[in-house]
C-alpha cells in the first residue's frame, strides 16, 4: 500500500505550467485537456481545517492529462528531471501500457519532459518512448539521455502560451 503525505505532493511547477497552458487552449477553443486526479483514500483529516494529512493511493493512476485537440484524442504524462537523463524508472509500466492501449484506439500518447538543468521542455512521442522502454526491458540503457532528445520537438513559448505543445502534436501528426 503506497502512502501519501500531503507535504510531499503540492504540485510541480511543470504541472502548473501545463495547467495554465491547458486553460489558455480552452479559452482559445484549441483544445480541452484535463488533469486526471490520482485517486486517494484519506487516513487522517484535520477536523478544524478539513485538510488531508495522511492518505494512501487507492489504485495506480494512468497518465496525468487526457483530452481532445481539434478532434484528436490525446493523453500524456508530465516528467521532470534535474539530471542529464530521464530515468525510465520514473515511467511506470501501467502508464506505458495505458498509452499503448490509447494509441491502439487511435489516440495520441506522449510525454512532456522537462530537463530543469537546461531549462528545456520536450514533446516525447509514445513511439519514441516505447523504443527506449523496450530496449531497457531487454537489458539496455535504463534512461533517456538529454543529448538524444529530438531537438525538433522542443516546446516553446508562443502566443501567450508558455508550453505551446500543440505545435509538437501537429508536427508529429504531419
Amino acid at each position: 500500500m503506497a502512502y501519501w503525505n500531503s507535504r510531499g505532493l503540492r504540485g510541480s511547477t511543470l504541472e502548473e505550467l501545463i495547467n495554465f497552458t491547458n486553460e489558455k487552449y480552452r479559452e482559445k477553443g484549441l483544445a480541452l485537456i484535463q488533469k486526471v486526479p490520482t485517486p486517494i483514500k484519506p487516513i487522517k483529516i484535520d477536523q478544524k481545517s478539513r485538510h488531508i494529512s495522511l492518505a494512501y493511493f487507492e489504485q495506480k493512476s494512468t497518465v496525468d492529462y487526457i483530452g481532445v485537440v481539434q478532434s484528436y484524442a490525446v493523453c500524456f504524462d508530465a516528467k521532470e528531471t534535474t539530471k542529464d537523463i530521464l530515468p525510465l524508472q520514473n515511467i511506470h509500466e501501467h502508464q506505458v501500457k495505458f498509452m499503448a492501449d490509447y494509441e491502439k484506439q487511435g489516440g495520441i500518447s506522449f510525454l512532456i519532459v522537462y530537463f530543469s538543468k537546461y531549462n528545456e521542455y520536450f514533446y516525447l512521442p509514445y513511439a519514441h518512448l516505447r523504443t527506449y522502454y523496450d530496449n531497457a526491458k531487454q537489458g539496455g540503457r535504463k534512461s533517456i539521455p538529454y543529448r538524444e532528445m529530438d531537438r525538433t520537438y522542443i516546446i516553446s513559448t508562443k502566443d501567450g502560451v508558455y508550453l505551446h505543445y500543440l505545435e509538437q502534436i501537429k508536427k508529429y501528426i504531419s
